[in-house]
């Protein structure tokens, strides 16, 4: 479950484990904005599980706080050291594209393989304010 928010807005400091049920419950509501970025981010979710590569699913950035209309969603994958970019097509693939991703999704989305996170999986996905939906 995601713990409340601090005095200025933002959650506390760490990487807080929710589904994405409970993430979209708890920030995809309250504003028009919120709840279409949710649905944003509940889509960026499915195209990266079909992959059958994610490893994680970390949401961070404004999305995470409690600004009344963040601007959109960003989202960092982990993949599994099997994942092929190559291999991906359609909407799929735009996801694994930053600037596509965003132009197509409104989603910010950053990705690395486990075999590219330096300091491990740990270290890599562990630092600022986040909120990590279980896959």
């Amino acid at each position: 479950m995601l713990p409340a928010f601090q005095a200025g807005g933002d959650l506390p400091p760490g990487v807080h484990r929710a589904t994405l049920h409970e993430t979209l419950g708890r920030l995809g509501v309250g504003s028009v904005q919120r709840m279409a970025i949710g649905q944003r981010l509940g889509r960026t979710y499915a195209l990266a599980g079909t992959t059958g590569h994610l490893v994680r699913f970390i949401v961070f950035g404004s999305f995470v706080t409690a600004k009344p209309n963040p601007n959109d969603v960003d989202v960092f994958l982990l993949m599994d050291d099997a994942f092929d970019v190559g291999q991906m097509a359609g909407e799929t693939r735009l996801l694994f594209d930053h600037a596509a991703a965003q132009a197509h999704f409104g989603a910010s989305v950053f990705w690395l393989r486990r075999l590219a996170a330096l300091g491990g999986e740990q270290a890599t996905s562990s630092t600022g304010k986040s909120a990590e939906t279980v896959v």
